[in-house]
């Protein structure tokens, strides 16, 4: 009996939250943005995350001119769905109405190239990716093992060192996915202006101010500060109520 009342309460949420993000979608459309937002966030506030849910948060606060509402929700939406062009659009979209003007320091070499390629799934898609590649040599390996003709068993053992090491590369994808996402944590800055300090202290000199809707990466953290680092290797030391971070 607990089982199913788990199952019916599990549903009854689901649907709950499908009504929700339909609701938020036709208030959208009606151009009631502030409406919309309440009902993506009730659907979010009952756990039921998607990029979906952020992309469509994130427009409705775009619309609304709410900068580093729009931004740190397009954030979290590619967090889920990495790669996604339309979000990543948006998001571009969103980050030109931000204040500060941040270089990036390109990033060059190997360590690109793998970033690059793992970053195009979320690690939990590398892992399903890699079931799928070792069903697959299963499968070959059945048809290896009963074929009759040469040629067919020459095919599949072929098809065997493929998958094999297709199997490695979407789980070494998935293992540096993963410490990718654990160790990187971005935040982009809520207050519309904010001192960056040289020290975690109040007193301390500004390095320099950051304005609502940067994104920064979260290195250290001392009580109610974070030290952060911005794309153009600065540092410095900002109030944690500041910023919100994205993971």
């Amino acid at each position: 009996m607990k089982k199913l009342a788990f199952v019916f309460l599990l549903l009854q949420q689901v649907i709950w939250a499908q009504n929700g993000f339909e609701k938020g979608n036709t208030l959208y459309q009606k151009g009631q943005y502030q409406a919309a937002i309440e009902a993506y966030q009730s659907v979010l506030d009952g756990k039921q995350q998607s990029a979906e849910v952020y992309f469509n948060l994130a427009n409705c606060y775009y619309k609304l001119n709410q900068v580093a509402p729009a931004i740190y929700n397009y954030e979290k939406a590619l967090v889920l769905s990495p790669g996604d062009a339309e979000i990543q659009n948006n998001l571009k979209f969103a980050q030109k109405m931000t204040i500060d003007e941040i270089k990036e320091v390109p990033k060059v070499g190997f360590a690109k190239l793998l970033r690059d390629f793992t970053g195009i799934f979320h690690y939990d898609s590398w892992a399903w990716i890699a079931v799928v590649f070792s069903t697959l040599f299963l499968l070959f390996f059945l048809g290896y093992y009963f074929s009759q003709t040469t040629l067919s068993k020459r095919i599949f053992f072929i098809g065997m060192f493929v998958l094999v090491f297709l199997v490695l590369i979407s789980i070494l994808a998935a293992v540096f996915e993963k410490d990718h996402y654990k160790n990187e944590r971005p935040a982009i800055v809520f207050a519309e202006s904010a001192q960056v300090k040289g020290e975690p202290k109040t007193n301390s000199s500004d390095v320099f101010i950051l304005h609502e809707g940067t994104k920064v990466y979260v290195l250290e953290t001392l009580d109610d500060w974070r030290k952060v680092a911005l794309t153009d290797g600065a540092e410095g030391w900002i109030e944690a109520s500041n910023i919100r971070e994205v993971k």
